[in-house]
């Protein structure tokens, strides 16, 4: 389902947004996170998107600009569900902040998951971490950052609808 406001739509992800949705996971990563270590190439990225999150993650959206008479516009941002409630990525290009993207993608997600969602982030991405707690979210563990790759200690969060 597509769904558009405010000259940006969001819809279901394709195999065709691999590079857009890899371009926009290191747009973001690089531009919130110039600590992160980079662990793997741009390239072995775009294989990881195209090979594992687009096909196997439970749901994937893209949020794009609207374009002329129903056409596909640029990839500003997307979310991917992992399991039935785990938020495995939402990234959003850096020009794309602020704009409301990121809670209009936070909300599809939560639509599609009936109970609570669960994700993670860097305990060092405070902007992440800042939006998700705006949005309701609690954190309930801290990692020593041995469960991610890149050995960075993170935060589990939990969201719960009220019923």
């Amino acid at each position: 389902m597509t769904s558009e406001h405010q000259g940006v739509r969001l819809r279901p992800a394709t195999a065709g947004d691999a590079e857009a949705v890899t371009r926009v996971f290191l747009d973001s990563r690089a531009a919130a996170m110039p600590w992160l270590p980079r662990i793997h190439s741009d390239a072995d990225t775009l294989a990881w998107i195209t090979h594992v999150v687009l096909p196997t993650s439970t749901a994937v959206w893209v949020a794009e600009a609207a374009g002329e008479a129903g056409e596909s516009g640029e990839v500003l941002g997307f979310a991917a569900l992992a399991g039935r409630d785990e938020l495995d990525h939402l990234y959003l290009r850096p020009d794309a902040l602020r704009r409301g993207i990121g809670s209009r993608l936070l909300a599809e997600v939560r639509g599609a998951v009936d109970g609570p969602v669960h994700l993670y982030v860097f305990q060092r991405n405070a902007a992440a971490r800042a939006f998700y707690e705006r949005h309701g979210f609690s954190a309930v563990a801290f990692d020593d950052g041995g469960r991610n790759e890149e050995n960075e200690p993170d935060v589990l969060y939990r969201w719960t609808p009220r019923r």
